[in-house]
């Protein structure tokens, strides 16, 4: 179907409060509507055989929202994360563990792989997330914090906004970025198929 597939995809899934206010809902309700978009684009990603993938769950600044939009992103996060032990994957979550932010559920798959089912693609899951942290864990420890995941070919944000927001800036430095208009909540296959038929015409040097 396609002749260029990326190797790794980075996913930044916006929306969700604009999404819920838009639905006459309070922003919190919004996160729990954002799982199951994720687990449609994991079949989707499957299905191409895609070798690995990156998504955004929630940043350190995300934390200045209000007690109950924090409770209810982090528990979104546990619960994506339940739901794959039942999938195929090999699970990478990334984070400050030493922030009390950082859900004590998803411990078990901290800084570390873990393999679920038969763990056909590589899934990596950035929680309690900060740019700085990553860059400077390299200072005490020799290399950034975000080591095990290599650099992303392509990196899809949902939501209208053209910014990377902190992802990953070692490893989307020669990314390609394409920008979905509609809220992560409002997925549809068809924005993954558009942003898979953008890709096939990008240039891809890497600087040469």
């Amino acid at each position: 179907m396609y002749k260029r597939i990326p190797t790794h995809i980075g996913i930044i899934p916006d929306g969700n409060r604009r999404w819920a206010q838009k639905q006459g809902l309070d922003k919190k309700d919004g996160y729990s509507y954002g799982i199951s978009p994720g687990f449609s684009l994991y079949e989707m990603m499957m299905a191409l055989g895609i070798k690995e993938a990156t998504f955004y769950g929630f940043t350190k600044d995300n934390n200045k929202r209000a007690p109950e939009q924090r409770d209810a992103f982090t528990k979104a996060c546990v619960e994506a994360v339940v739901t794959l032990a039942g999938k195929d994957a090999n699970l990478l979550v990334i984070g400050n563990t030493d922030s009390p932010a950082f859900p004590k559920e998803l411990l078990p798959y901290a800084n570390q792989r873990v393999r679920f089912g038969q763990g056909l693609i590589n899934l990596n899951f950035l929680v309690n997330y900060d740019w700085q942290w990553d860059l400077g864990n390299a200072l005490s420890c020799g290399r950034i914090a975000s080591y095990d995941i290599p650099r992303i070919d392509l990196i899809i944000r949902w939501g209208g906004c053209r910014r990377l927001s902190g992802f990953l800036p070692v490893q989307s430095v020669y990314s390609d970025i394409y920008i979905v208009e509609d809220y992560w909540p409002d997925f549809d296959p068809a924005h993954f198929h558009a942003a898979m038929d953008w890709y096939q015409n990008c240039d891809v040097t890497l600087g040469g």
